[in-house]
C-alpha cells in the first residue's frame, strides 16, 4: 500500500469506527443526539428560572432606584397583602373558569369530529378548529376589541333585533359588567375561551377518537342508555384528553397580560402586575418574586393534571 492510501484509509478506519461504537451502543448515540438540547433547555430555560428566583430574594432601594442585592423575603412577604392576594385569587378564578367553558364548549365539537365525521367534513371542521391559530394573535384580539365595543357589531345586532336591554342588564351586573363589552370582565371572559378553545378541542378529539368502538357496542349490549354509555364509558376514557386540554387553556390563562389589558377594565391579573412592576415601576426583584405564583399554581395543576393521566393524551 502506498503512502497516499495509508492517509486516505486513516479516515475512512476510524468513521468505520465510530459507527460501529454508535451502532453496538444506542446508549449513547441517544445521549448525543439529545445533548445540545438538553444543554440548550438546561442554559436557557432553567438558567433564566434559577436567575428569576434569585432576584426575586433581592429588593429596590427607594431612594436611588437600584437593585440591592441582600438576600432578604420582602418580596416573599409583600405578595400576601390583601391587594396581592386578591389578585393572584382573581387570575386563578378566571383561570378556573376559562378552563371550564373550553371543556364544555370543546368536548361536543371533538366528539363530533372523533365519531360522526368523515371524509372532507372532517378535514373541513380540522380546518376550522385550526384557522384562527393561522393568523396573528394581535389580530384576533383587535378584532374582538372592535367586536365588544359600545359601537360594535355585537351591539348593533341586539339593538337592530331589540334585544339590547338583556346586553345593558347583563353589563349592569356589579362582578362581570361594565361600560361596555370591551371594557368588562365578561368580555375579557370571552376572549380568553375564543383565544384557547383550539387547544382544548385538539387533546379532547385525540382522546376519543382512541376510544374502541367495541367499547360503546358492548355497552349497549348490557343495556346501557346512550346517557349511561356517555358518564359511564366515554367521559372516563376521554378525561385525559380534557385534562391535557385543560392545562393549556389554564396556563395560557393565568400567564396572559395582553388581553386584560386591551379587553377588560382596570381590574389587574397577575401577568399585568408582573409586567407593571418590571416595565414601569423598574421593581425587577418583586416582579421576578410574583412572577413565582403562576408557576407554583401551574405546578399545583400539573400535579393534579398528572393524577388523571393528561400526559398520555398529549
Amino acid at each position: 500500500m502506498t503512502p497516499d492510501q495509508n492517509t486516505l484509509s486513516m479516515p475512512t478506519g476510524m468513521v468505520n469506527r465510530v459507527s460501529t461504537l454508535l451502532y453496538t451502543r444506542r446508549g449513547l448515540l441517544l445521549t448525543l443526539l439529545l445533548l445540545p438540547p438538553l444543554l440548550w433547555f438546561g442554559v436557557i430555560y432553567l438558567g433564566s428560572l434559577f436567575s428569576l428566583l434569585a432576584n426575586s430574594f433581592f429588593r429596590l432601594d427607594d431612594f436611588t432606584g437600584q437593585v440591592v442585592r441582600e438576600v432578604g423575603l420582602g418580596n416573599f412577604a409583600e405578595i400576601f397583602t390583601p391587594t396581592n392576594l386578591d389578585v393572584a385569587l382573581r387570575s386563578t378564578v378566571m383561570a378556573i373558569l376559562v378552563t371550564l367553558a373550553c371543556s364544555v364548549i370543546g368536548f361536543p365539537i371533538a366528539y363530533y369530529m372523533a365519531r360522526h365525521a368523515r371524509g372532507s367534513q372532517k378535514a373541513l371542521l380540522y380546518v376550522a378548529v385550526m384557522l384562527p391559530l393561522w393568523s396573528s394573535y394581535l389580530v384576533r384580539l383587535y378584532a374582538w376589541k372592535l367586536l365588544l365595543a359600545k359601537e360594535g357589531a355585537i351591539s348593533w345586532l341586539l339593538h337592530s333585533v331589540n334585544l339590547h336591554w338583556m346586553l345593558d342588564a347583563l353589563l349592569s351586573l356589579p362582578v362581570v359588567g361594565g361600560s361596555s363589552l370591551s371594557f368588562s370582565p365578561l368580555g375579557t371572559f370571552v376572549v380568553f375561551v375564543y383565544m384557547w378553545l383550539p387547544f382544548m378541542i385538539l387533546p379532547i378529539q385525540a382522546a376519543i377518537e382512541r376510544i374502541p368502538g367495541s367499547y360503546l357496542e358492548a355497552s349497549a349490549d348490557l343495556g346501557a342508555t346512550p346517557a349511561q354509555t356517555f358518564r359511564r364509558v366515554i367521559l372516563p376514557l376521554a378525561m385525559p384528553g380534557i385534562a391535557a386540554g385543560s392545562i393549556f387553556s389554564f396556563s395560557l390563562t393565568l400567564g396572559d397580560y395582553i388581553i386584560p389589558q386591551v379587553i377588560g377594565n382596570s381590574t389587574l391579573y397577575i401577568g399585568q402586575v408582573v409586567y407593571r412592576q418590571q416595565g414601569v415601576a423598574g421593581n425587577l426583584p418583586f416582579a421576578a418574586a410574583f412572577s413565582l405564583v403562576p408557576i407554583v399554581i401551574i405546578a399545583v395543576y400539573l400535579w393534579f393534571a398528572k393524577r388523571k393521566g393528561a400526559f398520555d393524551a398529549l
